[in-house]
């Protein structure tokens, strides 16, 4: 790629002392990890990052062979003899220094370097979001599901359609693994360029607040943007330095997308979309009451959102869980899920408000989302008729009390919660998570999740301080597989199981070590057979 067409959308300056480099040079490479060699011919990115700040590798990537260096500020580049700069040497002269590779770098100077590589990213893979409808999600909850029911919907519509999030990158039938809920930019348009490639006419990613925060998706203009909700959460140190802060970043969604939709039920719906550059649908769920009520504040009717559900019953069928309502407003059906949970009626309506504007037959939206189940968010396990077992990523007592209360609505004759709390990180969580399921449980069986660098006994003790703080019977069994097996062997008739904390991972780490262990294949195994899962 020329580096003319490479920085094409940028604004930028040239380092002091420098002239205009050669606009029509190839860079054969767009690099910005010190880590990994830099190719002769590759345009470096430097990164001020938490702990190292590649400025400082800008005169080792130059000595690889980097014909361009992009930066915040002036970086120190060592040169030959008189060189300066590309444009002080002859013809001749510069060939046999290019050669050499002797010649100092152009050094391209922005006011940030994250939001460059995305839009320099983007145009390295030759702008792959502008060739699909682009919908992503922002909250603190119930983005995995959400985005799930979307691709589940637009599947059924016939439209192909990526997904990017938690449980990684889904093209058609593959899967890939990624580390973050929403890539790096370079991933994330590599990961968009094989979309496109591959023929997906839409594409629906989580967008984390972390990825707002360090500008992942800046480069993407969003045809949809959702909020599903908001709850003081990824607040520390390495994180947002508070609420105030993790709420600003999740509503820069919305200064990057054409249309938006949120929960107007969640109370910080005006905080996260109030400054948008984009018209914002509301949905929500209708009370009983507000039917009748008046507005006395605007001396009017009470306004409705958007698209509501009404006359919402709860199902419960043979141990299968599930919600019908009926969705009103701008969309008009009767909606039925085969998961449970009061937050997945909200979970649907955020799909519904996006997907009506995409779909080209109404009746796929009723047939996508019966349809959906997601890996790990209250993942149905069915094993038995007479108890119901489901696999959910709850790690966090924020997310713990809603699922267990969310279960608490199917009036469940005994709710079994089992879960453990991963190691190195803070403590607190784990006594809130343990008072949380003595309180909603009947039975809280204690047990390891990805202990890291801890000894899980300690892990354990710290839960149990937790625990003792309400009234719910409770066992420690600190082997997770012999814990799950408890939970199948002594099930009773109406009993409601669920295994927190796990939800789609397929490994527990200890010490610095990553070994298999899915859920799955444990309850496969103690029941001798291949559980029905989505």
């Amino acid at each position: 790629m020329k580096l003319r067409d490479l920085l094409a959308g940028l604004s930028y300056r040239f380092m002091e002392d420098m002239d205009c480099p050669d606009f029509e040079q190839e860079v054969t490479a767009l690099c910005f990890d010190n880590r990994k060699p830099v190719p002769k011919g590759a345009a470096f990115v430097c990164i001020k990052g938490t702990k190292y700040d590649t400025h400082e590798f800008a005169d080792d990537a130059k000595k690889q062979g980097a014909c361009c260096i992009i930066a915040e500020r002036e970086v120190k580049i060592s040169c030959d003899g008189e060189i300066k700069n590309m444009q002080s040497v002859d013809g001749e002269n510069k060939a046999e220094k290019e050669q050499e590779g002797s010649l100092p770098p152009c050094v391209i100077l922005v006011n940030d370097t994250r939001r460059a590589l995305s839009i320099l990213a983007a145009n390295w893979f030759s702008n792959p979001a502008r060739s699909m409808i682009t919908i992503g999600i922002t909250g603190t909850k119930g983005k995995s599901t959400t985005a799930g029911m979307i691709r589940s919907i637009l599947e059924e519509d016939g439209q192909k359609t990526g997904i990017i999030g938690t449980i990684g990158v889904g093209i058609g039938d593959r899967y890939l693994h990624t580390d973050n809920t929403t890539p790096g930019p370079y991933e994330l348009q590599q990961y968009l360029r094989m979309m496109v490639d591959e023929g997906c006419r839409c594409m629906v990613m989580e967008v984390s607040s972390q990825a707002l925060k360090q500008s992942r998706t800046a480069a993407i203009r969003f045809d949809y943007g959702i909020f599903t909700n908001i709850e003081p959460d990824h607040i520390g140190e390495n994180e947002h330095r508070d609420f105030e802060e993790y709420m600003h970043c999740k509503s820069l969604l919305f200064k990057q997308c054409r249309h938006g939709s949120g929960n107007i039920d969640d109370a910080h719906f005006s905080d996260v979309t109030g400054a948008s550059c984009c018209g914002i649908e509301s949905f929500g769920i209708l009370k009983g009451e507000e039917v009748s009520q008046k507005d006395t504040k605007n001396g009017g009717s009470l306004k409705l959102p958007d698209i509501y559900a009404a006359n919402i019953h709860f199902t419960d069928s043979k141990g299968d869980l599930g919600i019908e309502y009926d969705a009103c407003g701008a969309w008009e059906g009767h909606v039925e899920l085969s998961i449970p949970g009061r937050f997945n009626i909200y979970n649907s309506l955020a799909a519904i408000s996006v997907c009506r504007h995409i779909v080209k037959e109404s009746e796929s939206i009723k047939r996508g989302l019966k349809k959906t189940k997601v890996k790990g968010r209250l993942e149905p396990v069915r094993i038995s008729n007479s108890f119901s077992l489901m696999i959910d990523y709850a790690h966090n007592a924020m997310a713990l009390e809603s699922l267990l209360k969310t279960l608490r609505e199917y009036h469940p004759k005994r709710l079994v919660c089992l879960f453990g709390c991963g190691g190195n990180r803070d403590r607190e969580r784990r006594y809130e998570m343990g008072e949380v399921s003595s309180k909603l449980a009947d039975l809280t069986v204690v047990t390891s999740d990805n202990p890291r660098f801890e000894e899980p006994l300690d892990i354990i003790d710290d839960i149990l301080r937790g625990v003792r703080k309400a009234s719910g019977w409770h066992v420690v069994i600190p082997d997770r597989r012999e814990a799950i097996r408890y939970c199948i062997e002594n099930a009773r008739e109406g009993d409601m199981i669920v295994l927190a904390g796990k939800g789609q991972e397929d490994y527990q780490e200890i010490k610095g070590v990553k070994y298999p262990m899915d859920e799955r294949d444990i309850i496969a195994q103690i029941t001798g057979e291949k559980p029905d899962v989505c």
